[in-house]
């Protein structure tokens, strides 16, 4: 294997999507991702794996993908024995990663203040909704609470009446992102200090975070921005039009844009001199797309795509899933992977967007039944014996 991460070992108690997800790309970087999950299997492998349409030999969308790249080994956390080998895994491991709720990692003891008495160069990472401290953290969140609280809601949609949250869970999957930069972000200071630490990833900062400039914005203007659809603020035309059989985006975003879209649109209104800078073009912003969207509907979106494109215009087609997942770009890039059920069936999910030059290798191993590698990891990590597994499994603490 020739992965950024193949000596590092992280141990996964996450569920649902930011953890795992965070998790799902660390292990996709080589990092070697055991998924400690308690003997029944964690929450997510519910989650449309009964849907006939939405899973693959009841293993549903959500798992086959946040679990790719991952062994499992369950543990009964709650049992003095089960905790005792999952301190043994803790051990002989960099990273342990969770999302559970505020003060649930210290009920069960793997909060980093604990194991850091077990490895001092442990890194802890925890995803929760409002972060560990403050003074109300304990608020149940999930994705749409995420974007809600953020801000970020307030200013997606059509008018400020209708707040629309985004179509993808960038709640959620902001908070596994954020899990991985402070994750790398840890193991590189590990490398000068020789010590652990925690990193403490709240969803609702990733989404304030990401407000960027627009937050800077409404600090220097004191105005609150608000629903503009697909439009722009400053650019004109910057916005989704119509054409006869789809949508298509252009963003004009230089007054050289404007001249060359002039040539293929061939609009006479568009020819007045004050449209030629951008304060012309946003006073009369709704001629503009009015205008446009009547030319743009009388041809296909190819048709227009070809004709803009040859004048260097920065336009896209907005692309349905189906046409996404088909793009030949990326599809050359590897961002379409087959994902494979442990029984050997196979759907396909999306690929792994961080490409490197010398330790780039892409392979994507199934998601794991529950417990598929316990014993592989108890013997081959821990050096347990046969007799010692039987034990515990006996027990309940293993499964």
């Amino acid at each position: 294997m020739n992965k950024a991460l193949e000596n590092v070992r992280i141990l996964d108690l996450t569920h649902m999507l930011s953890g795992p997800y965070g998790a799902m790309i660390l292990a996709d970087l080589g990092a070697e991702t055991i998924k400690v999950e308690p003997l029944q299997g964690e929450g997510t492998r519910k989650l449309l794996a009964k849907d006939p349409r939405n899973s693959l030999d009841g293993m549903g969308a959500y798992y086959i993908t946040l679990n790719r790249n991952k062994k499992s080994v369950a543990i009964d956390l709650k049992s003095e024995d089960g905790l005792a080998v999952f301190y043994d895994l803790v051990r002989e491991s960099d990273v342990v990663i969770s999302n559970f709720g505020v003060g649930v990692p210290e009920r069960l003891k793997v909060d980093y203040n604990t194991l850091k008495k077990v490895n001092s160069r442990i890194i802890t990472c925890t995803v929760t909704g409002f972060g560990s401290d403050g003074p109300n953290p304990k608020r149940p969140a999930f994705d749409q609470v995420a974007q809600a609280t953020g801000g970020g809601m307030s200013s997606t949609g059509t008018d400020p009446d209708h707040p629309v949250r985004s179509g993808i869970p960038i709640g959620d999957l902001g908070g596994g992102m954020f899990a991985v930069m402070g994750i790398l972000t840890a193991l590189m200071e590990r490398t000068h200090s020789g010590e652990g630490q925690h990193v403490d990833i709240s969803m609702v900062d990733c989404q304030v975070s990401m407000l960027n400039y627009m937050a800077t914005m409404y600090f220097l203007s004191g105005e609150d921005p608000y629903p503009i659809g697909n439009s722009h603020f400053v650019h004109v035309p910057y916005n989704t039009f119509h054409t006869s059989d789809g949508f298509i985006v252009i963003a004009v975003i230089t007054d050289n844009f404007w001249q060359n879209l002039k040539q293929v649109v061939d609009c006479p209104e568009f020819d007045d001199a004050k449209y030629d800078g951008q304060p012309g073009r946003w006073e009369d912003r709704d001629m503009i797309n009015a205008r446009l969207n009547e030319i743009l509907g009388t041809n296909t979106s190819d048709y227009w795509l070809q004709k803009l494109n040859e004048k260097r215009i920065p336009c896209a087609p907005v692309n349905r899933f189906s046409q996404a997942l088909s793009d030949e770009q990326l599809l050359h890039r590897n961002m379409v992977v087959e994902l494979r059920h442990p029984n050997g069936k196979s759907t396909r999910g999306p690929g792994n967007p961080i490409k490197l030059s010398r330790t780039g290798e892409e392979s994507f191993t199934p998601a794991p039944t529950v417990g598929q590698n316990t014993d592989e990891v108890l013997t081959g990590i821990l050096g347990y014996d046969e007799a010692r597994i039987a034990s515990l499994k006996n027990e309940g603490a293993i499964g």
